[in-house]
């Protein structure tokens, strides 16, 4: 693959991923607070399938693509940028992987919820405190790495 369109395709799902995440956590978020039932039954439909449709693809995308252009770029993966950006997406694959199965039960509890005509019950919200923890901490790791890709230095060597 030509070395343009293979970073074309890293950027471009790298804005897919980030935008996809950060939109979803932010209907997501905000339909929980409303606490209308039928809105975070919603929501949650909503997120999990942006997670199926966009989330998932973009996410292999990103190490495929990424390791392609270091390899292309001759640089080492040990060079501290490539490593901590490596370091880092797993960091946030592994927060983002249990925030994918609590999402999916986060729907179903609030699927059942809506049908029974009940409020957001207290099971959704321990799902949804640890649903926002891990999300600001992938979101902490994708900045970092916003930051390396551009840089290409880690910030306390400037």
């Amino acid at each position: 693959m030509d070395y343009l369109v293979l970073k074309w395709v890293h950027i471009l799902s790298s804005t897919i991923l980030f935008g996809a995440g950060v939109g979803s956590a932010f209907h997501l978020f905000v339909a929980t607070l409303r606490r209308d039932t039928d809105g975070v039954a919603t929501a949650t439909r909503n997120v999990v399938l942006a997670d199926w449709l966009l989330t998932t693809p973009a996410a292999i995308l990103q190490p495929a693509t990424g390791l392609a252009l270091v390899h292309r770029m001759g640089v080492p993966y040990s060079t501290p940028w490539v490593a901590w950006s490596l370091g880092l997406y797993a960091v946030a694959i592994a927060c983002w992987l249990p925030v994918v199965w609590m999402q999916i039960r986060m729907r179903d509890i609030a699927v059942a919820a809506a049908d029974r005509g009940a409020p957001v019950p207290a099971a959704y919200d321990r799902l949804f405190h640890r649903w926002t923890v891990l999300g600001l901490a992938a979101f902490a790791a994708f900045l970092f790495i916003f930051w390396l890709m551009v840089t290409k230095t880690l910030p306390w060597a400037l």
